[in-house]
């Protein structure tokens, strides 16, 4: 799923939602996965990001039990209820769970009101998909 913000001379933010499988202190979970958040050069710093996010925040809430994103910009998402998974990181890939420790620290997540209790310092797990699974 894809949220879009145009003006009269084209794109101006965009950002994306994806179904994932995760595994989050032993929970397996239908999760949004949020992907390709951007916003042009020209248009940065106005809160269009934030309207995406905001519209995306709206659609997890909605229709998954987490939301779920890799970032580096923590304190955006954070303004946003998002909170860091301090956990490690693992992918559920062709030979089991293997170690990510690359995205240590750089997953966040958005509980919704289907979210279980959840331990943030344990593990969380994606699902394996090809190029950059987180």
């Amino acid at each position: 799923m894809h949220v879009w913000l145009v003006g009269s001379r084209g794109l101006i933010s965009h950002g994306s939602l994806v179904e994932r499988t995760l595994i989050c202190s032993n929970h397996t979970m239908r999760v949004g996965y949020v992907e390709a958040v951007a916003t042009a050069a020209a248009h940065r710093r106005k809160g269009y990001g934030t309207i995406i996010m905001k519209r995306l925040g709206e659609l997890i809430r909605a229709r998954y039990q987490l939301g779920v994103l890799s970032t580096g910009a923590h304190s955006f998402y954070e303004s946003l209820g998002w909170e860091q998974w301090p956990g490690p990181t693992f992918v559920n890939g062709p030979c089991g769970h293997e170690r990510t420790p690359e995205d240590d620290g750089g997953i966040m997540i958005l509980r919704t009101p289907r979210s279980p209790l959840l331990d943030v310092t344990g593990d969380i797990v994606c699902d394996w998909r090809l190029g950059d699974v987180w």
